[in-house]
């Protein structure tokens, strides 16, 4: 009888698991992976032939230790990889690409007025931005809300965070090709970007950007 009762609960707890994950699937919602889950495999990728990275692998290696903490769910690669090309809008409608950004260290963030863990980590995001933005580094904030800026822009208005810009992609283009890339689960996503455009790190999930774990970690990001 306990037996039975130990197989029906674990019967029970399997199909809790597996509805979560067709809600999350089918709304795009924060859903937080382990930071093994964090990392797609390598042949869901762009090739890296398209692409010189540059990174060097113990550059990598010494980066991992500084994803702990706060950041502890950023998965750090053994070696860089190419991303497709990310194509996204100024809040003006002008036309970019992850490219255009060469030259800098970035942190991607995708985010939607509609996930409240998103929300919830702007504030963060403009201070890491204001601390250690530069010529080196950016955080680069992507909104995917569809529709015109005005949602968007409300918002980032009412917090006051002015700091990030508005970059937008109102297609939820840039979202599906990174969940093609098996690097997008839901809202927020982050990217760590060297400065050749290679992809040093993913983790899916919100942080708090503005503590002493994230600083140390995107220090280190610049240096590479």
């Amino acid at each position: 009888m306990s037996q039975s009762r130990n197989s029906l609960s674990t019967s029970a707890l399997v199909a809790i698991a597996i509805a979560m994950g067709a809600v999350v699937g089918a709304a795009g919602i924060y859903w937080k992976a382990s930071a093994s889950g964090n990392a797609p495999t390598d042949e869901s990728l762009a090739s890296a032939d398209e692409v010189t990275c540059k990174a060097d692998p113990d550059m990598l290696a010494a980066l991992k230790p500084l994803a702990r903490g706060e950041v502890a769910a950023m998965a750090v690669r053994d070696d860089p990889v190419a991303l497709p090309e990310l194509e996204f809008v100024s809040e003006q409608g002008g036309a970019l690409k992850l490219s255009d950004f060469a030259g800098q260290a970035l942190l991607v963030n995708l985010w939607a007025t509609w996930c409240a863990p998103c929300r919830a980590e702007m504030p963060a995001l403009a201070e890491l931005q204001s601390k250690l933005g530069d010529d080196d580094f950016k955080v680069l904030a992507i909104n995917i809300d569809t529709g015109d800026v005005a949602k968007p822009k409300a918002f980032l208005d009412e917090i006051g965070v002015a700091n990030l810009g508005l970059y937008r992609d109102a297609s939820m283009g840039v979202f599906n090709t990174l969940k093609k890339e098996g690097l997008a689960f839901g809202l927020p996503v982050s990217l760590m970007v060297g400065k050749d455009g290679c992809m040093l790190g993913a983790m899916n999930g919100p942080a708090e950007w503005a503590s002493d774990d994230a600083r140390a970690l995107v220090e280190g990001l610049k240096g590479i």
